[in-house]
């Protein structure tokens, strides 16, 4: 059975929601699914992982939150050649840069050699039921990947 590894960065509880939707999500398509909040994991724990997903808030003008600044690094060194990977995450659309984080971790994916799954699915402070809807997608075509 094929692992996907959520690990997500949760400052008013609407990222770690998010990713709650997309391990849902996941799992309804038959995978297994751990998630992790960022601080408990290291960038390497995806190496063993399938489908690799990020969850990350937005701070401030676009600025990564600092509890993810350190996988953000690491994930960069590694050789994640032959995963699939997503991004997901909340932003404020006050803000000029919305969400430039999820574009962030979208960039260190690639730079690691992982192969993008599905689109990155940006969300304005809560997700609502059309949010709902992208993150089920997101998590289908990622599965689709690995099927």
């Amino acid at each position: 059975m094929a692992l996907a590894k959520i690990v997500y960065a949760s400052l008013t509880g609407n990222t770690e929601e998010i990713a709650d939707i997309v391990a849902e999500a996941l799992e309804n398509e038959g995978l297994e699914v751990e998630i992790n909040e960022c601080t408990q994991v290291d960038a390497d724990d995806f190496l063993e992982a399938d489908i690799c997903v990020i969850g990350t808030y937005t701070y401030d003008e676009g600025s990564l939150p600092d509890d993810i600044v350190d996988l953000y690094e690491e994930l960069k060194e590694l050789d994640l050649s032959g995963k699939i990977y997503g991004v997901v995450g909340s932003g404020d659309t006050f803000y000029e840069m919305f969400c430039s984080a999820v574009d962030d971790f979208d960039k260190a994916f690639a730079q690691a050699g992982a192969t993008k799954g599905a689109e990155s699915v940006k969300v304005d402070l809560a997700a609502e039921e059309e949010d709902i809807e992208n993150l089920e997608k997101f998590a289908k075509e990622l599965a689709s990947k690995v099927k």
